[in-house]
């Protein structure tokens, strides 16, 4: 592959810019701005911001899960790590956990997930009440940006 017609005939890569997506709120204290979803592979991407003392719906995944922490801290009720910028996690699927943002975060924390599979929230007695997964994250994150007039055509889908 030496000549423009050949790179011409490979598939295309997709961009985009730190502002391309808008932020929307998702829930009280979590800003979520969606990247890139496979509902066919059930991979949901998205950058997320936490407000302190945030504490997310104890849940199981069904996949694996990848995150990198760029400001802030925040970790799981169930273990004694804490994530702070620069953190990478891996999580593997059948993990069950609660993340918790510290009320003494000073800043907002942002961190990135690559999610596969299903976020299948559990109740106190441990049955699954809610399930977040690509498509229900996608349906979400369109009407929210719908409701405030933004603009969420920029996702990637694939």
């Amino acid at each position: 592959m030496n000549s423009v017609a050949d790179i011409a005939e490979l598939p295309a890569t997709s961009h985009l810019g730190q502002s391309d997506l808008p932020f929307v709120t998702f829930m009280e204290g979590l800003e979520l701005q969606v990247l890139h979803i496979s509902i066919e592979s059930g991979l949901w991407v998205v950058r997320t911001r936490f407000a302190p003392g945030v504490t997310l719906p104890r849940h199981k995944h069904t996949g694996e899960v990848f995150a990198i922490t760029f400001s802030g801290s925040w970790k799981y009720l169930e273990y004694p790590d804490l994530n702070t910028s620069g953190s990478y996690l891996y999580e593997p699927a059948g993990s069950i956990h609660t993340l918790h943002v510290p009320d003494s975060n000073t800043e907002v924390t942002e961190v990135w997930f690559a999610i596969q599979g299903a976020n299948l929230n559990l109740n106190e007695q441990g049955e699954v009440d809610s399930v977040w997964d690509a498509a229900f994250i996608l349906e979400t994150y369109r009407e929210l940006c719908k409701a405030e007039g933004l603009d969420s055509s920029g996702v990637i889908i694939t």
